[in-house]
């Protein structure tokens, strides 16, 4: 049986705290007394628990990521980043989630309330209130991303939803001639959807385009969504000529409900998404969508967290915008 430090408190005469001090070189404990301690827990062959006295020391050598799902390449990417970044320095990462069922206040409260992560990073669609507070009020090291930064005290991570978006409609509109342009939008109160929405719109609007309100429909970031949301803009009496979905899994909903209509892409209707994600270089024809570095977002995020782990509170926080680009391939053709 593993001898403890009330062991070694009873045969020094002294406190459990006195040899705690001790064991960790507290300065504060006489050299005598130290000594003594020392020789106790050498005789009894005493192991420190390497766990607990880093808590003591506050340097458990963990971070904490926080995700709204697990499920999905882009949270899986996102971990990666992370991962790689933290372990590479030492660090082991804790992923947890709100599965749907609990909030990203809980989460983010039990990372707190268990006091063994020295950091977190917390990907969040919306800043509530009550977040807004637990961050406030946070004692450890905060990284956010993707959110709209409204907490300038806080660092923050996020894509450029707005360049990617603007970028892809400017493609369809003045490279490959497409006028009627059909938009497939993400959940409403996510900050990664309104960008994109404003993106396409501004395009749409600068380029003297028609944003009509029955060809933009409203989806859920998932290919249920994206299935539904085509099959409506394809049962329209005037069809669009090109969909744009807000993220790539409702555009592989498209390929679904293009196909369920007897139809073909590009031939009948174009198809671009959002995010490159891996498994659209598997769709015939290939995804023309926005590139997203997803690991780079998880590495970037971990390599600025821990940064301010090692170095404290001493320089103003960051808010990193990292660019995308355009991938395209077989799924928009140019207009004749």
């Amino acid at each position: 049986m593993a001898i403890t430090i009330k062991e070694i408190a009873e045969k020094a005469n002294v406190s459990i705290a006195t040899v705690s001090r001790a064991l960790n070189d507290n300065k504060k404990v006489k050299s005598s007394t130290r000594k003594a301690i020392l020789d106790i827990a050498k005789n009894l062959n005493y192991v420190p628990n390497a766990f607990a006295r880093s808590l003591v020391k506050n340097d458990t050598k963990i971070i904490g990521l926080i995700l709204p799902d697990l499920e999905g390449e882009f949270f899986t990417e996102i971990f990666r980043g992370v991962d790689e970044v933290a372990y590479s320095e030492g660090f082991h990462t804790i992923v947890a989630s709100s599965h749907g069922q609990r909030s990203i206040a809980e989460a983010i409260l039990n990372f707190m309330g268990e006091s063994f992560v020295q950091g977190m990073i917390i990907l969040i669609p919306v800043i509530s209130e009550q977040i807004k507070e637990i961050i406030r009020r946070s004692s450890i090291p905060l990284i956010i991303i993707n959110a709209r930064n409204e907490i300038n005290t806080v660092d923050s991570v996020g894509i450029d939803n707005y360049q990617g978006s603007y970028l892809m409609t400017e493609y369809l509109i003045k490279t490959l001639g497409y006028k009627k342009i059909a938009h497939i939008r993400g959940p409403l109160h996510n900050n990664d959807s309104l960008q994109r929405f404003k993106g396409y719109t501004d395009a749409m609007k600068n380029y003297g385009m028609e944003c009509r309100e029955d060809w933009i429909v409203n989806g859920s970031f998932n290919v249920f969504s994206g299935e539904q949301a085509c099959r409506r803009l394809l049962s329209l009496k005037e069809r669009p000529e090109v969909i744009f979905a807000a993220n790539d899994m409702m555009a592989i909903g498209c390929y679904r409900a293009v196909k369920s209509f007897g139809l073909t892409i590009p031939d009948d209707i174009g198809l671009a998404g959002f995010d490159d994600i891996f498994i659209a270089e598997f769709l015939s024809p290939r995804l023309t969508t926005v590139h997203v570095p997803i690991s780079d977002i998880g590495k970037t995020s971990a390599g600025v967290l821990l940064e301010r782990i090692k170095n404290g509170n001493g320089r103003d926080s960051r808010h990193i915008k990292i660019s995308t680009g355009l991938v395209i391939k077989e799924s928009c053709r140019k207009r004749v």
